[in-house]
């Protein structure tokens, strides 16, 4: 396991003058859910995810040596456009990061990044977008240290990624990811997230997420806002101890396949996490008359139809359908009959378990 200062080099070997990389990164969706931070973008609790395949960030990092003037010099694309209004954030991000590659203001970067999902779809690119410059700055230290190990590379990429948003270290490895120290699960740290290092039953290695698009537009308070909130939450020390809790019981889950228990955990940590939007000061509510409406009907059709599907929500109003591999067809024609019609525009997406993030 590393610490911080393990993540500030002393020196490098070789230099370059110019290049590009290219790394797509996914996004990822949390089953035991973050909420709440403290300083340095340390988790308040530990989190789980599965990490997704289709919806993904490709960023292009191309770099040339300029002069140390003691500023950061960036131009940042999406989409092929000049972006401003993402520009400080990256800022941001950059002098958050500089103490661990301080290289930085050696170089002007051209940042060039695109999404595979529509652009104000409701699905979060801080995660994807995050990682996927995380790992271009990895690939560029690489060549001015290229003795670095594989597992230094990974985990410093996912512990940059953090201190631009929390989540995207979740982002650089697959297919199931734990950030947060959890006693019971080796190798877990605030620092950065962790490959899930125990047995999974088949039945998780191939699960389906068809993400609802309930409502596109930009939420009326954002998850950093909703986070700060949980410093004088009522319910937040509870809360912290049952994300720990769940985090146990979705061991023997993930190792015996109970599916059943699977959903009743997941479904609990996505009403909690929105409970304890509903109880902060100022208190407010993501969802929408939709996501409860998608709820209600997934409830219905599982005790019906007796398939095991379940939901699950981010900070947010769409909805995550997670289901296995072997009732696809079954859950694919319930969401096409009964819940499209509660997407904006009829839009959903059809996402998997995926592996990480990729060299193009």
């Amino acid at each position: 396991m590393f610490k911080a200062d393990d993540f500030i080099p002393s020196k490098y070997n070789h230099s370059i003058d110019q290049g590009s990389f290219s790394w797509s990164a996914p996004s990822n969706i949390a089953l035991v859910k973050y909420w709440g931070k403290k300083d340095n973008q340390i988790p308040a609790n530990p989190s789980v995810s599965f990490t997704l395949n289709n919806c993904k960030t490709i960023t292009t990092l191309a770099f040339a040596k300029k002069q140390n003037d003691g500023n950061f010099s960036f131009d940042l694309l999406f989409e092929g456009k000049q972006k401003e209004d993402f520009k400080p954030k990256i800022q941001k991000f950059l002098e958050r990061i500089e103490i661990y590659l301080p290289f930085l203001k050696d170089y002007h970067f051209t940042i060039d990044t695109q999404n595979t999902f529509p652009h104000s779809s409701g699905i979060a690119s801080s995660a994807s977008g995050l990682a996927a410059l995380a790992m271009n700055f990895m690939s560029l230290e690489k060549d001015l240290n290229p003795a670095m190990t594989e597992k230094y590379f990974l985990s410093k990429a996912s512990f940059l990624a953090r201190l631009g948003s929390g989540s995207a270290c979740r982002s650089v490895k697959g297919q199931v990811v734990v950030w947060g120290n959890q006693a019971n699960i080796k190798g877990s740290t605030d620092l950065y997230g962790v490959e899930y290092p125990y047995e999974i039953h088949p039945v998780f290695k191939n699960f389906h997420d068809t993400i609802l698009l309930v409502d596109k537009g930009e939420k009326q308070v954002s998850s950093t806002i909703g986070h700060d909130l949980m410093h004088d939450h009522p319910f937040a020390e509870r809360r912290f101890a049952q994300a720990h809790e769940n985090l146990d019981k979705l061991i023997p889950v993930f190792k015996n396949g109970d599916l059943e228990e699977f959903i009743k955990i997941v479904e609990s940590e996505a009403l909690t996490l929105h409970a304890m939007m509903m109880t902060s000061l100022p208190y407010f509510i993501l969802m929408k008359p939709n996501t409860l409406q998608i709820i209600n009907a997934i409830w219905k059709f599982r005790n019906e139809i007796k398939t095991p599907v379940c939901f699950t929500l981010d900070a947010g109003a769409n909805v995550h359908v997670l289901y296995p591999n072997e009732v696809k067809e079954n859950v694919l024609q319930f969401i096409k009959a009964e819940l499209v019609g509660y997407c904006q525009n009829g839009q959903y997406l059809c996402d998997e378990i995926g592996n990480g993030a990729l060299l193009s």
